[in-house]
């Protein structure tokens, strides 16, 4: 697809459109995000300017080349086998890179597009079904009784929890964690999170990730993953994700590497201690390490919570000695030892915990 076309099939909010221009001038009606992207991405400059989240850093402005960007668009319709006329509905702020692509995977793919305003709950009134969608899990979450108008669902843009992977068991849509970044033009791999032919005693099966088509992926020296994917990048992409390799297309991530806790000599990955303690806690929470004279680093709970009293401190040290009795697969090593609570996290402008920021808070 040329840079001043698109795909014969497209339509964007049941709208068919004869020229690029008449695709503009209808797009002024939506938004004036959509607008400038959409003037953007059909002008003659051959890259697109897009603003990382900042989830793991500052937010900064890139370049991405938009024959990556369409590259990328066939490799997640040829993995899901997303062909033209498919139906797509897109609920995210096309401020960021998953937003974009939505878009560009419709008028590369010929999809028919629809454009809501993002919200917390964006498929309620709506009595419409879609081939596709993407969502940030707590869309997911706030849509679970809706969910089923949507047959291919992708989920980014932060962490599903254990409670919200076992809701969705049970559902007719096939939901797919995908791991990427900006630089990546979103994901480059997949993670399946229901429909499994075996569902093991927990009710979940831990599925691996497993790279689109065009990605091959190594490891460094410190166990982090690196990229080799030449149809979206044109350089190597190392990054700070811990990860297990389970064969040439697939991997376990464990976490993120700086984040990594060094207590007594064990290092511990907060990311796969969430995991175990999102099946005992209820509110928003994460764990860190702060220093120790004895151990170096200890692990701490940092909960999200407005009331706060040594009933509540009391009740959740309960279940946590309780879960590790249990043997949860939580060890003592991944017992937190102090308990700290904050009124409310702070959160980047896709609401991702910041976690450093957060930590700021608190008086240690």
């Amino acid at each position: 697809m040329k840079n001043s076309q698109f795909h014969i099939d497209f339509k964007l909010n049941e709208n068919s459109f004869s020229s690029v221009n008449d695709l503009l001038v209808y797009s002024k009606t939506l938004s004036g995000t959509i607008h400038e992207f959409l003037q953007e991405w059909f002008s003659k400059n051959d890259i697109i300017v897009v603003k990382t989240s900042g989830s793991t850093g500052k937010p900064k402005w890139i370049q991405l080349k938009k024959e990556f960007m369409v590259n990328s668009a066939l490799a997640t319709g040829e993995f899901f086998d997303l062909k033209e006329k498919t139906t797509a509905l897109l609920c995210m702020s096309v401020e960021y890179i998953a937003g974009k692509m939505m878009l560009v995977r419709a008028l590369v793919l010929g999809w028919q597009i629809d454009v809501i305003e993002p919200k917390s709950n964006p498929l309620l009134g709506l009595n419409k079904m879609y081939d596709f969608s993407a969502m940030v899990p707590m869309q997911l979450q706030n849509s679970l009784s809706e969910i089923e108008k949507v047959k291919k669902l992708i989920v980014g843009g932060g962490v599903v929890s254990k409670e919200l992977e076992k809701q969705i068991q049970g559902v007719s849509t096939e939901v797919f964690a995908t791991f990427g970044m900006t630089e990546t033009i979103t994901h480059i791999a997949v993670k399946k999170f229901n429909q499994f032919n075996n569902v093991i005693s927990s009710g979940v099966e831990e599925s691996h990730y497993v790279v689109l088509p065009n990605v091959l992926m190594s490891q460094d020296k410190r166990n982090c993953l690196v990229i080799d994917a030449p149809k979206v990048s044109e350089v190597q992409i190392i990054t700070n994700d811990v990860v297990q390799l389970i064969s040439e297309s697939a991997f376990k991530w464990l976490g993120r590497y700086d984040n990594v806790i060094n207590s007594g000599g064990v290092k511990l990955h907060p990311e796969e201690i969430e995991k175990k303690l999102s099946q005992i806690i209820e509110q928003r929470f994460f764990v860190s390490g702060v220093s120790d004279e004895i151990l170096g680093e200890k692990l701490i709970l940092i909960v999200e919570e407005n009331s706060i009293s040594k009933d509540i401190e009391s009740s959740l040290r309960n279940k946590l000695n309780h879960s590790l009795m249990k043997s949860r697969n939580l060890s003592k090593y991944e017992l937190p030892k102090n308990i700290y609570f904050v009124s409310q996290f702070i959160e980047t402008e896709t609401n991702k915990i910041q976690r450093g920021k957060t930590m700021s808070l608190l008086s240690l």
